[in-house]
């Protein structure tokens, strides 16, 4: 029987398409499950595909080797098996390494840690099943060639089978599973795909039972315990949690407030206040901008306000600009429908907000409008996306603003450090963001959030912004908005201008994001990190 099932080539073909399709589901499972820790950027990407590149390498070489050596099918076969255990181990397990990792890095690494835990991580989790899956093709090659005069034939064949497995990996995951039922069980489902074809091979040729029946009963217990997409499980009472094409989403609940988060481990993206208007935070800064642009100033019959919003998130700036400047008509712009869907259902965002699913520098090129205020917030994760950063982008912002417009960026990089000081990075994202937005703009301020690593940013072609600050104030009624513009122009900063421009060729956003959050951790763990040295891990368990 065991030769028949070898001899029967479409079911080796069939083995190649479900691995090569196996390793592409696990992949952008990968980035999945690591984006709610360390962000789904560019660098991270990077590592999950330099790791997997290198597990798909070793694999080829032992494969072939183990293929020659020792060319028994059931050795291959029990390796599937291995993989699949082991993928569908990791929703169960795979957090908690993530957490372990970290932990263990914020003590001992002074610079790249998010880097060197991204890698860490995804070396423990995915380099092992991925290495085993690697040893599939030269395997099957050995077991398919029966005649060298068709061996190119044959590998060809194989080849293609892997390849095409992978393009539908790569689609099924990113379109179909992980929206609708989660990464968690898209790691169950094709670990069940390996499940399958590593079994049929023992079943079929009456032998190892033992194998398949543990696999079998440990693949059980992973759909038990890790069919649950939870990612922050030391949260009891989030309100919602879940994943959309784009992000991880978290929504929390407290008596002050209600809360999105697209992360696990940084911040908030966009919160509703319950018992007040203002936030504290950097929402109630940008509120300048509408005064500095003359928004609250009585429209004309035949003139609107118009404020745009790049990064609508839950709506935040949006229903502060409903309250606080009435007369304006407000669009916002947002990636992701399942945030807006969000903001609807639990951050009670005004119906005739008007709210236009899109990239914000798409929709800017597609759109021939110009307005009072363009608020520029668009964070991919804990990174601004690069083609929001460049000196073309911002050409493209200064060109939708009205003769008086103001632009208004939110930037969330700075260290909380004064400049200059030990801790301080030489060279913030900030910094960049600011040359290239004044290379644009001839007037240019920034304020600083208290409290915060957010920094506001205003620009204006014809604005002086300091006094049109001071002339917006006086048509300002509310005393609490008054208040806060007073803070706004108290800390309002010149800059001073210098030669970083961020480019649509060069702009290395995430890098210089990554070196600014390495700062901002390693400010915050500090503490931490002397207890580890001076006392060791009881120590640090003690203090913790």
């Amino acid at each position: 029987m065991e030769k028949n099932i070898l001899k029967n080539k479409y079911y080796l073909y069939l083995t190649e398409f479900f691995a090569g399709m196996a390793v592409m589901a696990v992949e952008l499972g990968a980035s999945r499950l690591l984006a709610p820790y360390f962000s789904s950027s560019q660098i991270v990407w990077t590592i999950i595909i330099g790791t997997i590149m290198i597990a798909m390498a070793l694999g080829n070489v032992f494969g072939g080797k183990w293929a020659d050596k020792d060319p028994d099918p059931s050795k291959l076969f029990k390796r599937i098996l291995i993989a699949a255990v082991w993928i569908g181990l990791i929703p169960v397990v795979g957090k908690y390494v993530i957490l372990l990792v970290t932990g263990i890095m914020i003590v001992t690494i002074s610079t790249g840690l998010l880097i060197w835990a991204a890698f860490a991580a995804c070396m423990i989790i995915f380099v092992f099943p991925l290495f085993l899956l690697g040893t599939v093709t030269p395997s099957l090659i050995k077991y398919t060639v029966s005649d060298l005069e068709e061996s190119g034939s044959v590998a060809g064949r194989l080849g293609a089978c892997n390849t095409i497995g992978s393009i539908i990996g790569t689609f099924m995951p990113t379109f179909v599973t992980i929206p609708a039922v989660g990464t968690s069980v898209t790691f169950l489902i094709f670990s069940g795909v390996l499940l399958v074809i590593g079994a049929a091979y023992f079943i079929v040729n009456k032998k190892g039972k033992a194998a398949v029946g543990v696999s079998a009963v440990l693949f059980i217990i992973c759909c038990i315990f890790g069919h649950d997409s939870k990612f922050a499980f030391w949260e009891n009472d989030l309100t919602y949690e879940g994943e959309s094409v784009y992000n991880y989403l978290q929504v929390k609940d407290t008596e002050r407030a209600t809360y999105l988060s697209t992360n696990v481990m940084f911040g908030v993206q966009s919160l509703k206040m319950k018992q007040k208007d203002l936030t504290g935070l950097y929402y109630d800064y940008a509120l300048a901008a509408p005064a500095m642009a003359g928004v609250a100033a009585k429209a004309s019959a035949d003139e609107t306000k118009d404020i745009l919003i790049l990064g609508m998130g839950t709506g935040t700036f949006a229903t502060q600009c409903m309250k606080y400047y009435p007369e304006a008509e407000i669009t916002g712009v947002e990636i992701d429908q399942s945030i807006t869907d969000l903001a609807h259902e639990y951050f009670a965002l005004p119906e005739d907000v008007n709210v236009v699913t899109y990239d914000g520098r798409a929709y800017l090129n597609a759109d021939q409008k110009k307005y009072d205020v363009i608020m520029v917030d668009a964070y991919q994760d804990i990174t601004i996306p690069f083609q929001m950063s460049s000196v073309e982008f911002f050409t493209l912002v200064k060109d939708h603003l009205k003769e008086n417009g103001v632009m208004v960026m939110n930037m969330n990089m700075h260290s909380i450090q004064e400049e200059g000081t030990q801790s301080a990075p030489a060279e913030d994202i900030t910094f960049y963001l600011t040359d290239t937005v004044a290379s644009v703009f001839p007037n240019v301020k920034t304020v600083n959030v208290p409290g915060s690593t957010n920094r506001e940013l205003f620009a204006s072609v014809n604005v002086d912004l300091q006094e049109g600050l001071s002339a917006g104030m006086e048509k300002i009624s509310d005393e609490d908005l008054s208040a806060q513009l007073a803070k706004v122009e108290k800390g309002l900063m010149d800059i001073e201008r210098g030669s970083r421009i961020f480019t649509d060729d060069k702009a290395p956003v995430e890098l210089l994001g990554m070196q600014t959050i390495d700062t901002i951790i390693r400010d915050e763990v500090g503490y931490y990190k002397e207890v580890f040295k001076e006392e060791g891990l009881s120590g640090l368990i003690e203090v913790l």
